[in-house]
């Protein structure tokens, strides 16, 4: 059987499990689930969660660039820092530099997560792939992100 995103015209259209879209949907939708326990007890939702990470990757970002990072819109993000830094993870600052950007970065009780969270966080397992697998997937679908995203730009 054949995946699908877009049925042929006048063709029957597809069952919804054959569609890729739908499979990823699902997929991200089960890892929330999956995620739901880890980020209860850090007291964070996912967007939170992954920003957290990506500011445990490369501290002191601007808000912009965490934001392309994340694939996240500002009217989005900003919000999300803010309630970050009502809780005490993070703190924002204007650049010294460039007085129009803010910088995002972690404060200690911000840095204790990455303990507290590894570990808990480790979820290959659960995936029932092995480890080679689960790489090449991850690969996979981030060709796919980039090759989807090159295509609007195109448009």
């Amino acid at each position: 059987m054949k995946s699908t995103d877009h049925p042929a015209q006048g063709a029957t259209p597809a069952p919804l499990a054959d569609y890729l879209c739908f499979a990823v949907y699902s997929t991200n939708l089960a890892f929330g689930k999956a995620y739901k326990p880890i980020l209860d007890e850090l007291g964070l939702t996912y967007p939170q969660y992954i920003a957290i990470i990506a500011l445990w990757e490369q501290d002191n970002q601007t808000v912009s660039g965490l934001g392309e990072k994340l694939f996240l819109e500002s009217n989005t993000l900003t919000p999300m820092l803010k309630k970050l830094e009502a809780m005490g993870y993070v703190q924002r600052r204007r650049d010294p530099e460039d007085e129009r950007q803010v910088r995002v970065s972690l404060t200690a009780s911000g840095r204790k997560l990455r303990e507290k969270s590894l570990k808990a966080a480790d979820l290959t397992d659960a995936t029932g792939l092995g480890h080679d697998e689960f790489m090449k997937l991850q690969k996979a679908i981030v060709n796919l992100r980039a090759n989807l995203i090159r295509s609007l730009d195109t448009e």
